[in-house]
This record gives structure tokens, C-alpha cells and sequence, in this order.
């Protein structure tokens, strides 16, 4: 008899309840349960047999997938809901139509370019560290950055124990009181390029992502999304392509 069962985590995402990350988390905190059992994480499910809730509430499998981009604007964090109740970038995708989440994150106090599912393998492939997806974000310092710095930023900045992987940094524009700066990043670790400005003493005090992998923010206002077009998604698409 065929195994019809998948990954917990994965039939979560599938069904547009959270990233695979989050279902982790959601599965770790006991509030998932298989035919009224608590789950473990490892554990697999029968779509077509197996009932799942999460937090009391039933999963129900979701077929019309939608791929959009958002103008994060600052003040909103990247998550579905929020223990401490701040603004969630949910909020500005309720008419939407469906239940969508973020893939990858952008901190509360930065804005710019957020893709956000109801596809958990699209948004798995695309944050999982083997895809090293470019992502450019436009940093406006303190000051003036001098070129010794820029240097280290380049080089890779230890931080958390960890370096960070060497990246493009080049000086846009320099004013008498600020330095505005283009990362062009292929990491994803959290606050990474303002913990990157620290270690350096430069103060950040405007950051904004403007592309990920190839595609662009462009023109679109803060706090408006659009669905992808089919080029950005052909683009996209050529870097999720791969075996789970």
C-alpha cells in the first residue's frame, strides 16, 4: 500500500498555517495535535485520513497558491501574530483573499521588499541557506563611512560567533552628516546587517531592502503589495527548483 503521509511541518505550510520554521516552532510548543494527540516533531500525517489542529482550530488543506510582493513599511513585524500584539505585515494583506505568511524576514525597524505565500516549499527553497538568493537593501548610516570600514564589511564581520559570508558594500551617495550605503547580501541571519554596521561603529538609521534575486521594489508604495508577474515568478521559480 502507497505511504500517502508527509513531514508535519511541511503539510502545515502546504496548508498555509506558517512557514515550515514557524510550524516548527508552533509543533515544539505542544499547540499541534494528530487526531486530538499531541504532536512531536518528526512526526507525518495523512492529508486524507488525519485530522490536525493548531491550537484548537482545524487545518484545512488550501489548493489556490498566490505569490505577491509587499512595501514593508516600518513598525510592522514580520510575522503572522504577535504575542505582544504590534502590528503584524499580515495586517496589510487582509484583503488578499487568502492566508498568506512571510517568506524570510525583515526586522521591525526596517522597511522594503517582502514576499509573502500561501507556499510553503516556494518559501522554504527560496530562505533555505543553500539557495544563497542575493538580496540588496539600501543603508543609510551615521556620519561618514570610511573606506577602512567598508573594507571589513566586505571582507566578512564576526558576528555571534560567526562570520559573516563576504559580500558586495559600495558608498550611493555621501552627505555631511550620513553615508548612504548598497549590501548586496546573500545570508539571511536575523539583524544581520545592522549587528554587521555596529561591529564597525557605524550607526544605522535607515535600512530597506529594494531587491531579491533580481526582483524589484520599484515604484510600489509603502505598505501596497501586488501579486508577482510571470517573469519575476519564472525568475523566482528557476531558484526553488529543487529536491526537497
Amino acid at each position: 500500500m502507497k505511504d500517502n503521509k508527509i513531514r508535519l511541518q511541511k503539510y502545515l505550510s502546504e496548508c498555509s498555517v506558517a512557514s515550515r520554521r514557524k510550524a516548527e516552532e508552533l509543533i515544539e510548543q505542544g499547540k499541534v495535535r494528530i487526531n486530538g494527540r499531541v504532536a512531536q516533531l518528526g512526526a507525518k500525517v495523512d492529508p486524507k485520513r488525519d485530522k490536525v489542529t493548531v491550537s484548537g482550530k482545524t487545518v484545512v488543506a488550501n489548493t489556490e497558491k498566490m505569490y505577491i510582493m509587499l512595501h514593508k513599511p516600518r513598525g510592522y513585524v514580520t510575522t503572522t501574530k504577535d504575542e505582544l500584539d504590534r502590528r503584524c505585515v499580515t495586517d496589510l494583506v487582509k484583503d488578499a483573499g487568502v492566508k498568506l505568511f512571510p517568506v524570510g524576514r525583515l526586522d521591525k525597524n526596517s522597511e522594503g521588499l517582502l514576499f509573502m505565500t500561501n507556499d510553503g516549499n516556494f518559501a522554504n527553497n527560496l530562505t533555505h541557506p543553500s539557495a544563497q538568493v542575493n538580496k540588496t537593501y539600501r543603508v543609510t548610516v551615521k556620519g561618514d563611512a570610511v573606506d577602512e570600514k567598508i573594507v571589513k564589511l566586505r571582507e566578512g564581520i564576526e558576528i555571534d560567533g560567526r562570520k559573516t559570508l563576504p559580500c558586495d558594500v559600495f558608498v550611493a551617495e555621501r552627505k555631511t552628516d550620513r553615508t548612504v550605503l548598497i549590501f548586496v547580501i546573500h545570508e539571511g541571519r536575523n539583524r544581520q546587517i545592522r549587528k554587521m554596521c555596529e561591529a564597525v561603529d557605524l550607526e544605522v538609521m535607515r535600512l530597506k531592502r529594494t531587491e531579491i534575486a533580481g526582483v524589484k521594489l520599484g515604484m510600489l508604495p509603502q505598505g501596497k503589495w501586488r501579486e508577482l508577474n510571470e517573469r519575476e515568478m519564472r525568475r523566482l521559480t528557476n531558484i526553488t527548483k529543487k529536491e526537497e
